[in-house]
C-alpha cells in the first residue's frame, strides 16, 4: 500500500525562473479561482527560495486577486525570535505582504519565541486553534505551497520522526528537526490533506531521487512529501534537474 496516488500532475520547466514562474501563476488562479466560487480563498505559504521567489512574482503579477479576502497560513515556522531573518512569516512579509492590502487579522502566523507563547508547545496549540477555526468554517484550504528537501521532507515533516507519523493533530511542535534551528512549529499531513490543492514546488539535481521515489508511491513515514495530496489535485513542479530520474 501506498501513500500517493497515480493521479498527481507532473509538470517539468526548463529551469528555476521558469519553475517559479509557473508556481506564481499557479498561486494567482487557484485563488483567484476560490474567490469567485466561494468569495475568499485561503493559501498555505511554504518558505526557501523558491518558496520566497514566486510571492515576489505574485506581487508583480498578482492578476485580479481580492487581498482583503484572502486568508494566509504558513506550513510551518522555525521557532526564532520575531525579528530574526530565518523565520518565513519575515520573509514572506518581506516578498509579498508588506506590499499589498491583505487584511491583518486574516494572516495567521505562528507565534514568535520572544512572543506571547515562548513554548513550542503552547504556540502549536494557540496556531492549531487558528487552523482549526478557519476549517471549521471553510471546510479546507484552498492552496498548500510546498518545497522539498533532498531527503523528501515537506514543511518540518523530516522521514521516520513523530511529526511525519502524527495521524490526528494538525499542527505540532518539533523540538529535535534535523535541520537547523531545532525547534520549530509545523502542519502535519492531515493538515495538507485539508487542502484543495497542494502544490510541490522543487527544483535541482540533489532532490531527483526523492522526488521520483515520492512520485511513484513511497511511503510518507520514509518520504514524507509523498503524504502530501490535495482533495481536488496535487500538482508537482519541477525543473529539469529534480525530474532528472523520473521514467
Amino acid at each position: 500500500m501506498t501513500d500517493r496516488t497515480p493521479a498527481d500532475t507532473v509538470e517539468v520547466h526548463p529551469d528555476t525562473e521558469a519553475l517559479v514562474a509557473a508556481a506564481a501563476v499557479r498561486f494567482v488562479e487557484v485563488v483567484v479561482a476560490a474567490q469567485a466560487a466561494r468569495g475568499s480563498a485561503s493559501v498555505v505559504l511554504t518558505g526557501g527560495g523558491t518558496g520566497i521567489g514566486l510571492l515576489k512574482r505574485v506581487r508583480k503579477s498578482p492578476g485580479t486577486i481580492d487581498w482583503s479576502k484572502l486568508d494566509i497560513f504558513w506550513g510551518d515556522e522555525r521557532f526564532v525570535p520575531a525579528a530574526d531573518p530565518e523565520r518565513n512569516e519575515l520573509q514572506a512579509r518581506e516578498a509579498l505582504l508588506d506590499h499589498v492590502p491583505v487584511t491583518p487579522s486574516r494572516v495567521h502566523p505562528v507565534a514568535s519565541s520572544d512572543g506571547e507563547y515562548p513554548d513550542p508547545i503552547e504556540a502549536a496549540a494557540e496556531y492549531s486553534a487558528a487552523v482549526h477555526a478557519h476549517l471549521a468554517e471553510h471546510g479546507s484550504f484552498d492552496l498548500h505551497l510546498l518545497g522539498m528537501g533532498g531527503e523528501g521532507h515537506v514543511n518540518s515533516l523530516f522521514p521516520d520522526t513523530d511529526a511525519v507519523r502524527e495521524d490526528h493533530e494538525l499542527v505540532v511542535a518539533v523540538t529535535n528537526s534535523p535541520k537547523p534551528p531545532p525547534v520549530r512549529v509545523t502542519l502535519t499531513l492531515p493538515a495538507v490533506r485539508r487542502t484543495r490543492h497542494v502544490v510541490l514546488v522543487v527544483g535541482g539535481a540533489a532532490k531527483a531521487e526523492a522526488v521520483a521515489a515520492a512520485i511513484a508511491g513511497a511511503k510518507a513515514v520514509d518520504i514524507p512529501a509523498a503524504g502530501a495530496q490535495g482533495t481536488e489535485s496535487t500538482t508537482w513542479l519541477l525543473d529539469k534537474d529534480a525530474a532528472a530520474d523520473l521514467g
